[in-house]
Parts: C-alpha cells; sequence; structure tokens
C-alpha cells in the first residue's frame, strides 16, 4: 500500500467516524477506562506532525507555496482543512490561509513525503483572501498560566509517585535497621553487664587485698616494743 492510497484511506475512515463525545471522568482507581487508549498507530492512519503540521505544499508550477501550520476541526471534532502560511520571510509579513483537506495532495516522491495543492501557485494565492479565526489566539500570559499549571500538576504527580516508591522501598531497610539495633543493643548490654561483673570482681579483689594491708600494717604496729625497751 503506498503512502498516498494510505493517507486517504485513513483520511476517509476518520470522516466516517462517528463523533467524539466527552466521556464523564473515571473515578481515581488506577483501572483505565474501556476504550480510551490506543497502544499503537496503526498502519494506514498517520501523525500529523509526521504529514501535515510544518510539511511544505508544492504548487501546481512544483515551487513551494507554503507551509501547514495548523489543523482545522469542525464541530464534529474531524479534519476538515488545514492552515497554511505563505509568502513572508521568515515568519514575518506572511499570509495565512485555509485549504480543504480534500484539495490536498499527498503523494511519494523517491521515498519522500510530498503535498501538492493543484492549481494553485504563488500568484493564485495573492487574491486568496486570508484565514479569519472565530477566536483570538491565546495570549503570552494564558500560555505561561497554563503551562505554569501543567507543571505543578506533573511536580505533585511526580513528587507523590516518589514517595510512595522511597516509602516502599525503605520499608524492608527499616526493618533490617530495626532488627540491627536491636541486635546491637543486645549485644552491647550483654558486654556491659559481662565487664560490670569482671570490674566488680576486680574490686572486690583490689579491696580484700588492700584490707589485708591494712591490718597487716596495724598488727606490725601493735608488736612494737614499748619506749626504753631493748628490741629483740
Amino acid at each position: 500500500m503506498t503512502f498516498k492510497t494510505s493517507l486517504v484511506a485513513a483520511a476517509a475512515a476518520f470522516l466516517l467516524a462517528s463523533p467524539v463525545l466527552a466521556a464523564a471522568p473515571a473515578a481515581d482507581s488506577g483501572a483505565s477506562p474501556a476504550n480510551t487508549f490506543i497502544e499503537s498507530q496503526p498502519e494506514a492512519n498517520y501523525l500529523a506532525k509526521d504529514v501535515l503540521i510544518g510539511a511544505k505544499v508544492e504548487g501546481a508550477d512544483g515551487k513551494i507555496i507554503g507551509d501547514i501550520e495548523d489543523v482545522i476541526l469542525n464541530d464534529w471534532n474531524r479534519v476538515q482543512g488545514v492552515v497554511m502560511g505563505t509568502g513572508g520571510f521568515l515568519g514575518i509579513a506572511e499570509k495565512r490561509v485555509g485549504v480543504n483537506l480534500g484539495s490536498l495532495e499527498f503523494q511519494d516522491r523517491d521515498g519522500k513525503r510530498v503535498i501538492v495543492l493543484p492549481g494553485v501557485t504563488q500568484e493564485t494565492l495573492k487574491t486568496v483572501p486570508e484565514f479569519k479565526r472565530a477566536e483570538p489566539k491565546k495570549s503570552l500570559l494564558e500560555r505561561a498560566m497554563e503551562k505554569a499549571r501543567e507543571l505543578t500538576d506533573k511536580s505533585a504527580e511526580t513528587a507523590k509517585e516518589a514517595y510512595e516508591k522511597a516509602k516502599e522501598q525503605a520499608g524492608p531497610a527499616l526493618e533490617q535497621a530495626k532488627e540491627a539495633a536491636g541486635k546491637a543493643y543486645e549485644t552491647t548490654k550483654d558486654a556491659a553487664g559481662k565487664a560490670y561483673e569482671t570490674t566488680k570482681d576486680a574490686a572486690g579483689k583490689a579491696y580484700e587485698k588492700a584490707k589485708e594491708a591494712a591490718e597487716g600494717a596495724l598488727k606490725k604496729d601493735g608488736e612494737a616494743p614499748a619506749e626504753g625497751q631493748p628490741q629483740q
């Protein structure tokens, strides 16, 4: 299946698909809601950033006439067209025009993806009205506030996960530390008891020796000859 064929098939399937309705938020139970996530990209589908967003568009003469900057969705959440930037220099004084998706041709050329807008040239685009937005672009402040909220929510969730993981990992280590501390306490207590008994025994023996020495000294003093008597 060529890229053009698969792309057209994907676009047709997308346009015939049922509208996407907002689902009620699921309870925070950790289980994924049914029919919510897509595990992998089907072969017939494509990603907008791979094929549309930022892609160059050639005109009828083969020259690049613009690049795709955005995708237009209708009230059924289906792709209706794209916003193409044209003219200007490095984005300055650039004109933006809306193009129906069905007007674009997706081709495979020498292994490369090429988007062509048949029957249109740079001269044609000069006469096309500029695309008008229904709503103004988000201001820098609005985008900054959204980014700040995103970072706050992500940081809070990441911190919570890190805490739970650390708590889970610390559980066995804490028990091991408590067990080791208990064993160390018992060993120290036992060693201290033995040291106390040894010290007590040594002190008793030293006391007895000192007592014997003192009694011996007193006995010798008592046996000494009176003054004036000849010594034996």
